[in-house]
């Protein structure tokens, strides 16, 4: 449904288009188109029903904001829309506050999150990209917009690259000029030779106007960069850690020109140069940015890696023959064909063919899994041996790849809440170290002895180098992008980044039980023929009467029969006895197939398997008596099978000190023997969807924290009440929406491995923040010469420089120690 209301033409045109929902006819259409006519410059509006969109265009540009103001007083909805800004010039903490607090203000923003470790921007709400882009280059920071989800952006990665390779050529071009300045004058005072070796050549004062030269093509080459940002960001009052590198190295270098050149100017015994010290401090801070630049990449290789999985070409169905085409050509519906060794090109389902297919990428698990017709594929998983012909389902965003790559990006774009006091405390940061940099000069200055102009110039410049608060704005981005990426590679995907730090406090941990501890589906899991009877032709005859039923009982005997390869005889005369059993005849000999009292109505005899019976009840298992020709043939179980990996996963949770409950719309009965068999702490059996969120309440009141393990629509509301819920990713899509985490694998044990990340990362980011607050907190006042006058200890801005360089360094280094995580009882571990 189209309609146009139309203002007179105009010559030159803006076009803003916005979602709108709640429109439910013609009439709601011409509605909104009015109501966005009627505001000030618009020169036309078209809404669209099917699309659900506005498309206005107005004479000048026209704030985003009053547009949905026009909308939403109507009472439609104009929905957030999220946009990703790639940002470069982003050096520390104090920076990625400023952003956001730009980003902020622009009207119509709901959220942000800024990231320092990917150079990235979330917002949320309706303001316009480019409004949001203006809003950032004000600041000095370069921005554009990126697509939500493009992990493998080709352009970022080339800039990434190339900025590492620029940083490696002003470091080497930064270290061969630093290298003289810092021989001439550290070696004149440290080695005496040296120093009667200077002054027995080239004089002390050519010396001086050497280190002159060279210093000043390092502060204008490679260190241009500091003083390019430093100063407009000081300018605008909004100093960053490049203010403090510009501001302590132009001192350093200002009084060195003046004790070069002029001297005069200062008051005796003072004349002293710091070439080497404002050399080497952008020297060693280079090093600093380029070994980050380099950690950085390798902390989103996760992401690269997951990208680099799905192949560029298909060989798909086209005309009457096969022709292989890119990936991006490949429509739902298409036929593909999958040679051995290759990789699966898009979500689909065989329809030809038998081979084993390596999913490890997927779910976390070696073992290669069989594949038919019928079975589904995913994209980007490794075909082996055979070969196979697929019908493509999800193409594009849509595949299952695609979803992992934008669950992870989306955990690792956000923000812990244990990053709001990182937040806090750099909004003040920088401004303050200016201070306490300039109240140590005035101290020395004034208090300090001769020359005091010299001790306090060296200690304020060590103030404002050693406390640039880079190790500050990585400590926490870096351990979640680490985190998340290495959980994705074990099947653990974190939905929300939240959940990280929400599963290291979660004290009991709440399953369901069909689906999670089990397989969710009947099986045969006992069959024990009487004397005169084989099982292959008991299990043949009562799967040959079954399969004319319909009950999942039956299905689970034909199943097991069709996977031993028997053959089944021909069967009549098939009847229910309504709460007793089934008869036919099977081969022409009547069989009956039924509970106890079915065979004692038959008159058979089954004492002999009572014991076995009633232990098959108490696992939870249904017992069936087989008769055959009026003679009982034996007594076979059907039962939902616990999952292989269920014991091992409750194992590991009681060893991380976890209560474990299960939570079940089973009866208790079953619910009971099973817990019995696992070890289950507490069990909560025949409720409902909705008495599920009241049992994990009450857990929540007796225990603490809850994580509610489910894989079904009803599981769903349990899912969202828990602190984290984590979803089996063999489940519905709903109950995956509805959680924080999602285990692609469907094994219980992913469980376990997620806690443990979560405990793993929190503790390193606990690790990061500790290093770099208290690295800070302690030197600063070292850097200011609080030890001088009791030990006589200053802290050269040269050793500032480089233990300011260290500690981001050392941040980066320990979050890539988590690639390193693995599960518990897994080879290796994390150190």
């Amino acid at each position: 449904m189209n309609a146009r209301v139309t203002a007179p033409p105009v010559t030159s045109a803006v076009t803003q288009s916005l979602a709108v929902e709640g429109m439910t006819c013609a009439s709601c259409v011409l509605r909104v188109e009015r109501a966005l006519a009627a505001v000030p410059g618009v020169a036309s509006a078209t809404v669209n029903l099917a699309t659900e969109r506005a498309e206005v265009v107005s004479e000048r540009p026209i704030a985003r904001a009053d547009l949905v103001a026009a909308v939403e007083a109507l009472g439609y909805d104009v929905p957030a829309q999220a946009v990703d800004l790639a940002i470069e010039g982003m050096t520390c903490a104090s920076c990625v506050g400023r952003v956001e607090r730009a980003l902020a203000a622009v009207p119509g923003v709901a959220s942000v999150s800024v990231n320092l470790a990917t150079e990235r921007a979330h917002v949320t709400g309706t303001a316009e990209p480019l409004v949001l882009q203006q809003a950032v280059e004000a600041l000095g920071y370069d921005a554009r917009p990126v697509q939500a989800g493009a992990g493998g952006d080709a352009a970022a990665a080339a800039r990434k690259e190339a900025e590492e390779a620029l940083l490696r050529r002003d470091l080497t071009i930064a270290a061969a000029l630093t290298l003289p300045v810092f021989a001439l004058e550290m070696g004149s005072h440290l080695f005496v030779p040296v120093h009667h070796l200077i002054m027995d050549t080239i004089g002390m004062q050519a010396s001086w106007v050497l280190q002159f030269v060279l210093t000043t093509l390092v502060l204008l080459g490679p260190g241009l960069r500091f003083y390019r940002k430093g100063y407009p960001a000081l300018w605008r009052l909004a100093p960053d850690m490049n203010s403090l590198v510009a501001v302590g190295t132009t001192a350093a270098y200002a009084y060195s020109v003046v004790a070069t050149f002029a001297p005069g100017l200062l008051p005796q015994g003072t004349v002293n140069v710091y070439f080497e010290a404002a050399a080497v401090i952008v020297t060693l801070i280079l090093l600093g940015r380029f070994l980050e630049a380099r950690a950085k990449g390798r902390t989103s290789q996760a992401i690269s890696r997951l990208v680099g999985l799905q192949p560029r070409m298909a060989r798909v169905h086209r005309g009457g023959g096969v022709v292989e085409v890119p990936i991006a050509e490949v429509r739902a519906g298409d036929l593909f064909d999958l040679a051995p060794g290759a990789r699966v090109p898009v979500d689909g389902v065989v329809t030809e063919g038998e081979s084993w297919l390596d999913e490890s990428m997927i779910t976390g698990e070696p073992a290669p899994v069989a594949k038919a017709a019928g079975a589904r594929v995913t994209g980007g998983t490794v075909n082996q041996t055979g070969a196979l012909t697929c019908r493509a389902t999800a193409v594009g965003e849509a595949t299952m790849l695609a979803q992992i790559i934008r669950m992870v990006e989306a955990a690792q774009a956000g923000k812990l809440p244990i990053q709001g006091l990182v937040d806090r405390i750099t909004l003040w940061f920088v401004p303050v170290v200016m201070a306490v940099a300039a109240l140590t000069f005035a101290v020395w200055l004034a208090f300090g002895p001769e020359p005091a102009l010299t001790f306090g110039l060296v200690n304020a410049v060590a103030v404002l180098i050693i406390a640039c608060p880079c190790a500050m704005g990585l400590a926490t981005p870096t351990s979640i992008m680490v985190g998340t990426g290495r959980g994705a590679e074990l099947g653990v995907l974190f939905r929300k980044g939240e959940a990280l730090q929400a599963l290291q406090s979660v004290r009991v941990v709440a399953l369901d039980k069909t689906g999670t501890l089990t397989e969710g589906r009947p099986a045969l899991t006992d069959l024990i023929p009487a004397e005169g009877f084989t099982r292959a032709g008991v299990l043949a005859t009562v799967a040959a009467v079954e399969a004319r039923s319909e009950h999942p009982i039956a299905r689970a005997i034909v199943e097991a029969a069709r996977a031993e390869g028997l053959d089944l005889p021909a069967v009549t005369g098939f009847a229910s006895e309504t709460g007793f059993g089934v008869r036919a005849e099977a081969g022409g000999v009547p069989v009956q197939i039924g509970a106890d009292r079915y065979m004692v109505r038959l008159g058979v005899d089954v004492g002999r398997y009572a014991q076995a019976a009633e232990r098959m009840g108490a696992e939870s298992k249904s017992p069936l008596y087989v008769a055959i020709g009026g003679r009982l043939a034996g007594v076979l179980a059907v039962a939902d099978p616990i999952k292989p990996t269920t014991p091992a996963a409750i194992r590991a949770l009681h060893g991380l000190g976890l209560r474990v409950a299960m939570v079940t719309g089973d009866n208790t009965r079953t619910a009971q023997a099973i817990a019995g068999q696992l070890g289950i702490d507490a069990v909560v059996a025949e409720v409902l969807p909705g008495g599920k969120v009241a049992a994990i309440q009450e857990l929540r009141a007796a225990h603490g924290a809850v994580a509610f393990v489910g894989d079904g629509i009803n599981d769903a509301p349990a899912l969202a009440e828990a602190e984290v819920g984590l979803a089996i990713g063999t489940g519905t899509d709903i109950a995956i929406e509805a959680a924080h985490v999602v285990l692609m694998s469907g094994r219980l044990t992913g469980v376990p491995d997620a806690i443990g990340l979560s405990r793993a990362t929190m503790r390193n980011i606990r690790q990061n923040l500790f290093w770099a607050f208290v690295y800070n907190a302690a030197l600063i006042p070292v850097a200011a010469g609080v030890l001088y006058p009791a030990f006589g200890i200053l802290l050269s801005p040269v050793f500032a420089a480089g233990a300011m360089a260290l500690s981001s360094v050392f941040v980066l280094g320990n979050a890539l120690r988590l690639r390193r995580f693995a599960p518990a009882g897994a080879e290796g571990g994390m150190a």
